[in-house]
């Protein structure tokens, strides 16, 4: 009794020349590429979360600004908004004599300066996600590509062989699908961690959104409209706050 086709994934790579072997070389280094970006932009975005978290309980617990900067300030874009509007709150009150507020009041000028560093921050949260975004898209494509190129290089060489049966076919055939499977298992994770990681990028921005609310109110009105999460210690720590931004720039 003839034996089955035995199947050899490698095998079949190679035999089908430098376009199969290209193909399945590109598949790996997509793969790398997006493992390598989906293992460091999650560690990514779960250290900067519990970060800001924990900075913005420590920034309105402090009694005063400097000391709340102090703290971590500039490790995350909850602290480097924090840090930047205060200097330009300080910059415009300290330069408001030389007609500085004429051109722009110190409302606009704060608010001018959370909203460039929190496009700034959005763009650098973004880095690498358009690569995850390409290997999504592409690779399935890419497999498919291999897929077809592999069939038919496995019907030419069943044609010059003379025999067509279905053993004959069904080994070639099905080892030309392994292409479509790897361009699919380099695509899947892609799309699923490129969707988790906007999710998570678009809560973090809309959290450093509300803390640029806050922090435009205390630094216009000298009072936070709403603080979290202990009210009275909040409001007791925006007074005085304001007061030692005053004092500083006397």
């Amino acid at each position: 009794m003839e034996s089955g086709y035995q199947f050899n994934s490698l095998t079949f790579i190679t035999d089908g020349g430098p376009v199969s072997m290209m193909v399945a070389l590109l598949l790996v280094t997509m793969s790398v590429a997006s493992w390598y970006l989906i293992i460091v932009k999650s560690y990514q975005a779960v250290t900067l979360r519990n970060n800001s978290n924990a900075f913005t309980k420590r920034f309105w617990d402090a009694p005063t600004l400097a000391s709340a900067l102090n703290q971590t300030a500039g490790t995350t874009p909850v602290s480097r908004l924090a840090t930047q509007s205060i200097e330009a709150a300080e910059h415009h009150q300290k330069h408001a004599a030389k007609r500085l507020a004429d051109a722009c009041n110190q409302d606009e000028f704060v608010a001018r300066a959370m909203r460039r560093n929190i496009a700034d921050e959005s763009a650098a949260l973004e880095s690498g996600l358009t690569v995850l975004a390409s290997v999504g898209s592409v690779s399935p494509f890419i497999g498919l590509f291999g897929t077809v190129w592999g069939i038919y290089h496995a019907l030419a060489s069943i044609s010059l062989s003379g025999q067509a049966t279905l053993d004959k076919v069904a080994g070639p055939v099905g080892e030309a699908l392994i292409m479509t499977a790897m361009g699919l298992a380099v695509a899947i994770p892609a799309v699923l961690a490129y969707n988790a990681l906007v999710r998570s990028n678009r809560v973090l921005l809309g959290q450093l959104e509300s803390f640029a609310h806050d922090l435009h109110t205390l630094l216009i009105m000298g009072t936070a409209l709403t603080v979290a999460p202990n009210t009275s210690s909040g409001n007791q720590a925006s007074k005085q706050s304001a007061a030692h931004l005053k004092e500083v720039n006397a």
